[in-house]
């Protein structure tokens, strides 16, 4: 039983770890095609090759249906090739996460990447998890332990002082607006998103929850449509590449880890994505950080490490235990 409990923990931290590398690189990705895509046009091209990604996996793979990446609450067959669909309860929740985090997301984050660098998105968006952590513990009852509350505190202060060291030194007040917007949605679809899990496959969630998002955004489809033509081919590859890793398989791996731990502590982990969207676009888009950026990245790290932060419990000596020689009866 430890074992397993170990191993599942092992697997849920290397999904979280692909999460936020996959989710630093869209930041990069998103301000490089911005220049080419409109947001709308960007967010509806994104998430329709990751519906069809998702797709692929949930009808075509073996099993396909997402076992593997069902939540510990459900236990389903190994060999069963149809989806399970959720029931009329469910689809209130699949509406406000597809909406939101697909949605509303991606076009407030396209939308502000075309007024800030994607180091400084990437730090105001991540006001989200505590977001989370606050509407996990009003909403899913999942309360307010001490090391989440230490741990967020750091690492958004940490996120405040990569802030101050920005590349240019400045930001867009609309652009910042924008990412505050792109967190709240993404904080509310965390939140509506966790109950599914452990009820539904994560595979089969994602997948419905971007089907949403691309539906939601068909109106910018001539958009879409005009900027393609126009586009070079190297800018479109890049939008296939944010809909099959930073979408489809990020947000998969994403609710694998989230059906394994709690929001609050997945939310907070999410903090390691600015310092790495910094170091990509310093990396492959000449936005040098300044050294202070360091700093906040590490501390950031440790903020996550605090939050992740499991006491070893310790057995106590059990005080009901019998004596194997019984005491005479005081009315023997």
């Amino acid at each position: 039983m430890i074992r397993t409990e170990k191993r599942q923990g092992l697997l849920a931290a290397g999904a979280a770890a692909v999460t936020v590398v996959l989710w630093a690189s869209a930041f990069v990705a998103i301000r490089h095609v911005g220049a080419e895509f409109s947001a709308g046009a960007l967010s509806l091209g994104r998430l329709l090759v990751g519906s069809l990604v998702l797709g692929l996996f949930v009808f075509v793979r073996p099993g396909g249906s997402g076992d593997r990446l069902a939540g510990p609450a459900s236990r389903r067959p190994r060999i069963r090739r149809t989806p399970q669909w959720p029931v009329k309860s469910d689809w209130k929740l699949l509406l406000v996460c597809g909406l939101l985090w697909f949605g509303v997301y991606n076009v407030a984050l396209n939308a502000a990447e075309q007024r800030l660098d994607a180091g400084t998105a990437a730090m105001l968006v991540n006001i989200g998890p505590l977001l989370i952590a606050l509407l996990a513990g009003l909403l899913l009852g999942e309360g307010f332990p001490r090391q989440l509350v230490i741990g967020s505190i750091a690492a958004f202060a940490g996120v405040v002082v990569i802030g101050t060291s920005s590349s240019d030194g400045k930001a867009e007040t609309w652009g910042v607006v924008l990412c505050l917007v792109a967190a709240i949605a993404y904080a509310i679809g965390v939140v509506a998103q966790k109950p599914l899990l452990g009820r539904l496959p994560a595979l089969e969630v994602t997948w419905l929850a971007c089907t949403i998002g691309a539906l939601a955004c068909l109106p910018f489809a001539p958009a879409l449509i005009r900027e393609v033509g126009a586009a070079q081919p190297s800018a479109i590859w890049w939008v296939v590449f944010l809909g099959a890793f930073p979408t489809a398989l990020a947000f998969t791996t994403w609710a694998y880890a989230l059906a394994r731990t709690s929001a609050g502590k997945m939310g907070a982990t999410t903090y390691l994505v600015p310092p790495l969207a910094i170091f990509l676009g310093w990396l492959l888009l000449g936005e040098t950080p300044a050294p202070l950026a360091f700093a906040g990245g590490a501390l950031c790290l440790c903020g996550v490490a605090v939050s992740r932060y499991k006491p070893k419990r310790v057995a106590m000596p059990s005080t009901n235990t019998l004596n194997p020689v019984s005491k005479p009866s005081s009315n023997s």
